[in-house]
């Protein structure tokens, strides 16, 4: 009898240490904002790939891990494209992707949530906190944030007096179970 006890404590365990739910990416739209001329201009970059393991009453368990592909860059001027792929900033043919991964996540109040996580751009890689909402609707779940980043700090472009050092990103995935 102790024997079957313990294996299904055992059991019991082990099942509620990954209770973890898997998402797959569905949608997604990362968008990005800067001051250039002291006007802004932004633009967006896709083929954004993720694995997302992710419970609101497990968040130690969770990961967030996901990559964009730098060449998909797009602020609708070919020629400011062109110069963006360029070893000037992105590098995209040495540094195809822009990584990030979770460190931690963490509850602050209702659907709201905030993320450290390591972004790598350029082979820097820098500890970011983003502030996200979580929200579920049957096996879909929307997560969406917003962080902001020095370019500086990654190696994308010289300084400048015209242009921003300062990016806004938005962040909006939506995925299901």
């Amino acid at each position: 009898m102790k024997k079957y006890f313990a294996l299904l404590l055992l059991l019991s365990v082990g099942t509620l240490a990954f209770p973890q739910s898997k998402y797959t990416v569905t949608k997604s739209t990362i968008t990005f904002k800067i001051k250039n001329l002291g006007v802004h201009t932004g633009g967006n970059i896709s083929g954004f790939k993720g694995d997302i393991q992710f419970d609101p009453a497990h968040l130690d368990a969770g990961s967030i891990e996901a990559s964009v592909e730098t060449n998909t860059i797009n602020t609708g001027n070919d020629t400011r494209d062109e110069h963006l792929r360029s070893d000037s900033y992105f590098d995209v043919a040495k540094y195809p992707k822009i990584t990030i991964k979770s460190v931690s996540l963490m509850h602050k109040s209702g659907d709201s949530y905030t993320g450290t996580f390591s972004l790598t751009i350029k082979d820097k890689t820098n500890t970011v906190d983003i502030p996200f909402t979580y929200t579920e609707t049957g096996n879909t779940a929307s997560f969406k944030g917003t962080l902001q980043i020095k370019r500086s700090d990654y190696g994308v472009g010289d300084k400048s007096m015209i242009m921003a050092n300062e990016v806004n990103i938005s962040i909006d995935v939506e995925a299901t179970k």
